[in-house]
C-alpha cells in the first residue's frame, strides 16, 4: 500500500467546462497550479464540488488524468471513486490506481436505503482489490445514506487501507464521534471535515484538515487555517477560519456548489458553469455573491 499522511487542506476542485458543457480541461489545469500556488495540501477531483455526480466515466478518467499529469507528485491527489454499486467501485477505484491516484475517496452509495452491515460490506469488498488507500466519504444529505462513527470505527480497525474519513454531514457531534471512535487505532488514520466551517474546530479535537470548496474561491486562505493551527497561530488560524463565513452565507441563495464556480468565474477564471440543470443562482444571489468578494477582496482574500 502507499504510504500517504492524509492532512492539511484539500481543495474539492471545481471541473471548468466549455458553453457546450465539455470539460475544459486547459483551464482545469489553470485552476490546479492556482490551488498548488495557494499552499494546497492535496487535490481533489469530481467530488461535490468538482460535479463528480454529473460526469460520465470517460470524463472521470479524463480529469484524473491530467489532474495526476498537472500535479506531477507535488501534492497528493484524492481521486472520487464511489458509485452506487460495489462492481461499478471497484471498476472506478481499479482503475484509478492503474493511473496514479494517491488516494480513493469513495462516497456511500446512494439512492437506495443501504443498511450499516450493507455499508461495511461494500467497503470491505472494495478494499479487496485496491492496494492505494482509502477515504470514506459521508455526505448524508446528498446521498440518503449515513455512514455512522462505530461503522467508520469498525471499518478503520478492520480494513487495512482505509486510512481516513471525510464527514460533510455538517453534524458537528457526529464529526467528533469519527475522530474519537478512531483516534486509539494501531495505525494513523485521519478525519477529514467536509463542512468548511468545522475545519479548525475538529482540527483542536484531533482532526487532519478539510476537503473543502471554499478553497476553489480562496486557497490561501483556506490552506493558512491549517497552516497557522500547525504553527501554533490560533488567533490568526481564527481569523482565516471566520473570514469564509460571509462568502458561506451566500448559499442559501443556491446550490452551494452552484455558488462556488459562480464565485470562481465572478473573480475573473473561465470556468464556466455547473452543468445543467443544476447552474442557476438567482439574481440577488449574484448582487449578494459580487459584494461579498469585493469585501473580501479588499480585504486582501484573493
Amino acid at each position: 500500500m502507499k504510504k500517504v499522511e492524509i492532512k492539511g487542506i484539500i481543495p474539492a476542485i471545481i471541473t471548468p467546462m466549455n458553453e457546450d458543457e465539455s470539460v475544459n480541461i486547459d483551464v482545469l489545469r489553470e485552476q490546479i497550479e492556482r490551488q498548488i500556488e495557494g499552499g494546497v495540501h492535496g487535490i481533489f477531483p469530481f467530488g461535490t464540488n468538482g460535479e463528480g455526480y454529473i460526469l460520465n466515466e470517460n470524463e472521470k478518467i479524463e480529469v484524473l488524468e491530467a489532474t495526476i499529469d498537472q500535479v506531477k507528485g507535488r501534492v497528493p491527489v484524492y481521486a472520487g471513486t464511489g458509485c452506487i454499486s460495489t462492481r461499478d467501485t471497484i471498476r472506478m477505484s481499479k482503475k484509478a490506481e492503474e493511473l496514479g491516484a494517491d488516494i480513493l475517496s469513495i462516497i456511500t452509495p446512494s439512492f437506495a436505503m443501504a443498511s450499516q452491515k450493507e455499508l461495511y460490506d461494500h467497503y470491505v469488498e472494495v478494499a479487496k482489490h485496491v492496494d492505494t488507500p482509502i477515504v470514506l466519504y459521508n455526505i448524508p444529505a446528498r446521498t440518503g445514506n449515513k455512514l455512522l462513527p462505530e461503522t467508520v470505527a469498525k471499518l478503520a480497525k478492520d480494513v487495512d487501507v482505509i486510512v481516513g474519513a471525510k464527514d460533510s454531514s455538517g453534524d458537528w457531534d457526529n464529526l467528533l464521534a469519527y475522530i474519537t471512535q478512531t483516534r486509539d487505532l494501531n495505525k494513523d488514520f485521519g478525519v477529514l471535515s467536509g463542512n468548511d466551517s468545522l475545519i479548525l474546530p475538529s482540527l483542536k479535537e484531533g482532526g487532519a484538515g478539510g476537503i473543502t470548496g471554499c478553497c476553489n474561491v480562496y486557497p490561501r486562505v483556506l490552506s493558512s487555517i491549517y497552516d497557522l493551527f500547525v504553527a501554533g497561530k490560533m488567533e490568526e488560524a481564527q481569523a482565516a477560519q471566520d473570514s469564509i463565513v460571509s462568502l458561506r452565507a451566500v448559499f442559501k441563495h443556491g446550490n452551494p456548489n452552484t455558488i462556488v464556480k459562480t464565485a470562481v468565474s465572478l473573480l475573473g477564471y473561465n470556468v464556466g458553469k455547473c452543468r445543467a440543470p443544476f447552474n442557476q443562482v438567482p439574481e440577488e444571489g449574484i448582487e449578494a455573491l459580487k459584494k461579498v468578494l469585493a469585501e473580501n477582496t479588499a480585504k486582501g482574500m484573493c
